[in-house]
């Protein structure tokens, strides 16, 4: 399906790896130019040669830190110098520390605070007047089904992630009609970091092999396992196209049914 984003500009923060990576995979796959983010510059390095063959798009690697407000300005200064302009921001951003609430001091709030929330408020108030431009645009936020349904153990993230949801729901009427603004909430999906949590999982002796631990953390799912990140990635890349064109203000579940919220 071509989604007619050939020749856009999209910026995808925190994508060096994970879904983050795999959202611009799917843009870069549909002929847009992408920007790809992390702190990591060997890694962004890797990632930018993995993609820059995906499509005829080009695709650039930035670093730069989230949580740094002059990071975030430059990120989004340095994708309008490079394309002439931004139709697309999809903001992801690594998951806060696990733990209870009463594990959980006030220095770990704030930084989740300005990991999750900050982050977003500072991407999108610089990049709001390009993505308006030139006929509008499209905002994508990576969130976690974690907004539906509190996750045991993740009060962080279920707490500080909502506040997303909620600045996405009101970005959708404020930045409306030029610019269209939805969430995406991921399950679990085969990530590095699922994959490294196998691993370590085999190492110590509870599954037998890769394979079995991956079957049993998709074995409560109704579709038998879990995400392929590129699942998420197409989703994103749909939602950023002109044929969602009449998706906006939306949150997006994507976890193969696995969540048992009702809305």
């Amino acid at each position: 399906m071509d989604l007619d984003i050939a020749g856009n500009t999209a910026l995808v923060t925190a994508s060096s790896r994970g879904l983050g990576r795999a959202s611009a995979r799917a843009l870069a796959r549909e002929d847009a130019n992408v920007v790809v983010n992390g702190r990591d510059e060997e890694q962004l390095d890797a990632t930018v040669a993995g993609l820059d063959e995906e499509g005829a798009g080009e695709v650039v690697g930035m670093p730069g830190d989230l949580t740094d407000a002059d990071d975030v300005a430059a990120l989004v200064e340095g994708t309008v110098e490079e394309f002439g302009g931004l139709d697309h921001l999809v903001t992801s951003a690594g998951g806060p520390p696990s733990g209870p609430f009463l594990e959980t001091d006030d220095e770990d709030w704030y930084h989740a605070y300005d990991l999750l929330v900050m982050s977003v408020v500072r991407l999108v108030r610089e990049a709001a007047p390009h993505l308006r431009a030139d006929g509008g645009g499209t905002y994508v936020a990576i969130t976690s089904r974690s907004v539906k349904e509190a996750i045991g153990s993740l009060v962080l993230s279920n707490s500080v992630r909502m506040g997303v949801v909620g600045l996405e729901k009101t970005l959708s009427k404020e930045l409306a009609p030029e610019v269209r603004s939805n969430a995406v909430l991921p399950g679990a999906h085969e990530t590095s970091r699922i994959r490294d949590l196998i691993e370590q999982a085999v190492e110590r002796g509870e599954y037998d092999s890769y394979e079995e631990g991956l079957a049993e953390r998709g074995s409560g799912n109704p579709l038998g396992r879990i995400g392929d990140p590129m699942e998420l990635g197409n989703t994103v890349a749909f939602l950023s196209s002109p044929a969602s064109g009449y998706i906006n203000g939306a949150s997006v579940v994507v976890d193969g049914g696995s969540g048992s919220s009702n809305l």
